[in-house]
């Protein structure tokens, strides 16, 4: 099969899809591999370590995709993308569709197979959004904690304080792999740090994991509410597979937290979970709500494209050496988990949560 692995175009994206040792793999088992020219930028990776890894390097992304089967991606298309998307030819990547209604209806548009990296399931888990939900966990602390220093606008804490000084308090909602990554960020700079999840099997786990010294919480809104009132730092960190994220945190129980607070909406990707979210950049990733500034970037593993690229083509390399192998069809009858992946057919809406949030 010929595969093209193009540059991402979203702002500040320096994540590539593929590594060297990802395209050696697949030419290995005879694919040949489109490199875009400079898709790398960002990833410490090289044009001479694709082509020595068996890629051929194309100078323009209108090349990449014509001449593939198989694109395999970080993220969605954008609007620049969407007239080199074709009939025939397979998607490979985070798509996020139940957000964006204007790629949804690009995609059936065009006819593409879409396949979406966060609705393919392995034994009741999602294997390749965990490696990202870890990034970003863990970097909504970091971006958390500088967007509590005074020069950021926040209220001027240090987030683990000092002796003689109380740390600042910190509110994850949800105990998935984004929050429980949170949460471990969080306690390792000796936060104050409270996790809400609606699970209490979960809330049991986490309390047995770190032994006490994490506080768990059942969700719901009164209990939202009165963390919310108390907290220097709230992670959103909610999913629901494939569909748009549930409100939890209201405008007003914003407006009730304290001046400089910081709020940072993992789930932004999803719709996001806070009222008053809405998709940033990492050029421009902050606004205020209130007296709160919100951090609403919807692709934050970009900004550590090192980590991200190493850590997401590991996860999603068995996969696209699947479908390039057995075809989609083949590999998705083969396994169910990557059938569950697969979002758009021929124009058709495969995956009922996107139908469903778009009312199509």
């Amino acid at each position: 099969m010929k595969i093209g692995i193009p540059k991402e175009l979203k702002d500040n994206e320096f994540r590539v899809s593929t590594t060297p040792a990802g395209v050696h793999t697949l030419v290995a088992n005879n694919h040949q591999v489109f490199v875009e020219k400079s898709a790398w930028l960002g990833s410490a990776f090289t044009d001479e370590e694709y082509v020595k890894a068996g890629a051929k390097i194309l100078n323009t992304a209108d090349e990449v995709w014509e001449v593939s089967d198989l694109i395999i991606k970080v993220k969605e298309p954008v609007e620049s993308e969407y007239h080199r998307m074709r009939a025939g030819q397979i998607l490979f990547t985070y798509l996020h569709l139940a957000a964006s209604k204007s790629c949804t209806e690009a995609l059936i548009k065009s006819k593409t197979t879409a396949i979406a990296y966060e609705t393919v399931e392995k034994n009741s888990t999602l294997p390749l959004l965990a490696p990202m939900s870890e990034v970003a966990g863990r970097m909504s602390i970091q971006v958390g904690a500088y967007s509590l220093q005074k020069n950021s606008g926040g209220r001027g804490l240090l987030l683990g304080g000092v002796p003689g000084v109380a740390p600042a308090k910190v509110v994850v909602l949800g105990g998935g792999n984004v929050g429980l990554s949170a949460a471990t960020m969080a306690k390792g700079l000796r936060a104050d740090v409270t996790i809400l999840d609606l699970n209490l099997n979960r809330l049991r786990e986490i309390d047995d994991l770190f032994k006490g010294e994490i506080k768990t919480l059942a969700s719901s809104p009164y209990e939202i509410a009165a963390q919310l009132s108390e907290a220097d730092l709230v992670v959103g960190a909610v999913l629901i597979p494939g569909a748009k994220a549930p409100k939890l945190v209201t405008d007003q129980m914003v407006a009730n937290m304290k001046p400089g607070s910081v709020l940072v909406d993992v789930a932004i990707d999803q719709g996001g979970c806070f009222e008053g979210s809405r998709p940033t950049t990492h050029s421009d990733p902050t606004f205020q709500v209130h007296q709160s500034i919100y951090y609403c970037v919807a692709n934050m593993p970009g900004a550590v494209p090192n980590t991200s690229t190493k850590a997401l083509s590991n996860a999603t390399l068995p996969y696209a050496l699947a479908i390039a192998n057995l075809g989609w069809e083949g590999a998705a009858a083969r396994d169910p988990g990557l059938a569950k992946g697969v979002n758009l057919v021929n124009g058709e809406i495969i995956y009922e949560a996107v139908k469903v949030a778009h009312n199509l």
